[in-house]
């Protein structure tokens, strides 16, 4: 569980995960536009459209996949990203 000023993210493809930690926000593609989050954020379940999903690390870095064809969770701080195809970018 993430602590009250950080998320705890998985972004999941298909076959594997491709990456997990604890976060400070997180920017997603969705099909009704590019949302944020941050700790707090109401529960929400949303469709992804192809694009990058930005996470910003604790220590400010910023971690980039290309995401398609999934849902983004978000529910107590936890956020899962599961897409039918993900990769690494940086």
């Amino acid at each position: 569980m993430a602590d009250a000023k950080s998320l705890a993210v998985s972004v999941v493809a298909a076959d594997h995960e491709v990456w997990s930690g604890e976060v400070k926000q997180i920017v997603a593609r969705t099909t009704e536009g590019e949302i944020g989050i941050l700790a707090g954020h109401e529960p929400i379940l949303a469709i992804l459209s192809a694009g990058e999903v930005r996470v910003t690390t604790l220590d400010g870095a910023v971690v980039t996949a290309n995401a398609e064809d999934g849902f983004l969770s978000v529910q107590n701080d936890t956020v899962t990203i599961v897409a039918g195809a993900a990769t690494l970018v940086s």
